[in-house]
């Protein structure tokens, strides 16, 4: 499962960032392999959390974790088939463990107020 996560740093031992749409990094985990995106929409206006699920539905993510979804980007991640995961307080290498284990299930709605 290819899963992309929220996160503060650069490093699978940085923690998860709460922000979806404005986290400083995402990191792209595909089997073994970790790719490190900086988000490109971190100082958009508005509309981010849309821009940023569909950069990831475009990069072929299955499964997302970050510790909020606005109802705007989970609505573009679900109609994308991506899974979103609200996880808090863990670093990238545990949330990613959570979930390959099912410890922790899909989020069934947004669970962060829209900006707007």
């Amino acid at each position: 499962m290819k899963i992309a996560v929220t996160s503060s740093g650069k490093t699978l031992e940085d923690q998860v960032d709460v922000r979806f749409g404005r986290a400083p990094y995402f990191l792209i985990i595909d089997g073994d392999q970790v790719e490190v995106i900086e988000n490109p929409n971190l100082s958009a206006g508005g509309g981010v959390g849309v821009q940023t699920s569909q950069m990831l539905a475009d990069k072929g993510v299955e499964a997302v974790i970050a510790g909020n979804f606005g109802p705007k980007a989970f609505q573009v991640l679900e109609a994308a088939g991506i899974k979103a995961y609200s996880v808090e307080g863990k670093k990238v290498k545990e949330a990613i463990e959570l979930v390959k284990e099912g410890k922790i299930q899909p989020t069934q709605a947004a669970n962060k107020a829209s900006h707007w």
